[in-house]
């Protein structure tokens, strides 16, 4: 069996070691700063939704163009 793998559009490995590589750079202070700055942007919402409400949310989103 091949070893596959599979990314989403418009990503690559690159694009996935770019990504890993900001992440693992942070400092903690850093990590909770850019956390924190997510509920001050007033563009978007966060909001708890019951787990098994998770695919038709997903795909409800996935039909919106900005």
């Amino acid at each position: 069996m091949k070893n596959v793998t599979r990314f989403p559009d418009g990503w690559n490995e690159e694009r996935v070691q770019r990504l890993l590589q900001y992440y693992e750079s942070q400092t903690e202070e850093e990590a909770v700063s850019e956390d924190e700055s997510v509920w001050e942007d007033t563009t978007q919402t966060v909001m708890e939704i019951p787990n098994a409400l998770v695919p038709s949310v997903r795909a409800l989103l996935s039909q919106h163009a900005e």
